[in-house]
């Protein structure tokens, strides 16, 4: 069954009697289609009874067609409201489920458009099929996990005193494309003192002699699925020995994490073991962020794994074991795995060494 069609019973299920989709993850799910977000409006309309459409705009027919969408294509000319011809598809309803991701001048635009609707948030109805892969899509997680092992192999041609974060995140940006990615989502090189900071992408600080280096880094395959891993280097010279001591504990408790996780646990449990393990060595303050966040289509999306969320994990769920330790001002380490639930446990999509990797 399509994926359009599963989303299609969940919204009559739901009492929602149209969703509208527009460029973005969700659609690609949808449909295979990867819309540019442009100003001319694209949208899936997909009614809970009968045929979707997608609407475009006529210079891009072709390119929806190449992408070999399963559904009904209506275009709109340039003078013509695509707004109009939405609503003419909808027709009368009661409720309209909006994509999360929806610009908001075009909810607005829709409201105008179909004045007698409710409009709600449609993001979790498909996060809901999702959230859950299939064999297909665990195959192309697996060869996202290999592509950016590679080039987590490959750091040591690039890191090295001397040169900047920046140079060394060109270098590897490069590679993330060479190792079969289409696309690079991000880069984070954090040397010393921005190693501590967990979002920190790179800057023009020189990497000097002794300093710990976060290396972040991920990408989309032409599947859509992506890759994100977390590995630590030291860029030569001499562990710093409280470096060192925290990075055990760093260690120890994303390996409990990994062995912990699997089907019939909970999202925040995972979390909370390895968190305790954290705390428990005097670091707890110092652990700032959610254990993972789900991957797929999107870098984040459900599940993601942090005290408070009751999900209990299921077959096919994929999601980020990240845990971190940072000293504000003087350096910091994470580490981090794609994994995904099997049947009765857990499949590591990382597998470059998690020990601190000395240059």
């Amino acid at each position: 069954m399509s994926t359009w069609r599963k989303a299609q019973q969940l919204a009559a299920a739901q009492g929602i009697d149209a969703l509208l989709v527009t460029p973005g993850a969700d659609l690609r799910y949808l449909t295979g289609y990867v819309a540019l977000p442009l100003e001319r409006l694209t949208c899936l309309v997909l009614p809970a009874v009968g045929e979707p459409t997608l609407v475009v705009p006529a210079l891009e027919r072709k390119a929806a067609v190449a992408s070999g969408v399963d559904v009904a294509i209506e275009t709109w000319n340039e003078t013509e409201d695509p707004y109009a011809l939405v609503a003419d598809l909808v027709g009368p309803v009661t409720t309209i489920g909006v994509d999360d991701h929806m610009w908001a001048s075009r909810v607005f635009a829709l409201g105008e458009a179909i004045p007698g609707a409710d409009q709600v948030l449609a993001g979790s109805l498909v996060q809901e099929l999702r959230i859950r892969k299939d064999a297909d899509e665990i195959e192309a997680l697996r060869e996202a996990g290999l592509a950016i092992d590679r080039v987590h192999r490959r750091v040591h041609e690039w890191l090295r005193p001397g040169r900047t974060e920046r140079e060394v995140g060109a270098d590897i940006a490069r590679a993330i494309i060479d190792e079969g990615h289409v696309t690079v989502d991000f880069v984070i090189v954090g040397s010393g003192p921005n190693g501590a900071s967990p979002h920190h992408e790179v800057s023009d600080r020189v990497i000097q002699e002794g300093d710990p280096v976060v290396v972040d880094i991920g990408g989309t395959m032409p599947s859509g699925y992506c890759s994100d891993s977390t590995r630590n280097y030291l860029a030569g010279g001499t562990v710093p020995p409280e470096y060192a001591e925290a990075y055990a504990v760093l260690h120890e408790a994303q390996r409990v994490q990994r062995e912990h996780a699997r089907p019939g646990v909970t999202a925040e449990s995972v979390d909370l073991i390895g968190r305790q393990i954290i705390a428990d060595a005097g670091y707890g303050d110092l652990f700032i962020h959610r254990t993972g966040h789900g991957i797929g289509q999107e870098t984040h999306e459900e599940p993601y794994i942090v005290e408070g969320n009751e999900l209990v994990l299921e077959e096919g769920m994929a999601f980020s074991i990240e845990p971190g330790i940072y000293f504000d001002g003087r350096f910091g380490a994470r580490i981090e795995d794609i994994a995904v639930c099997t049947a009765d446990g857990l499949e590591v999509l990382n597998n470059t060494p998690r020990e601190l990797v000395e240059l």
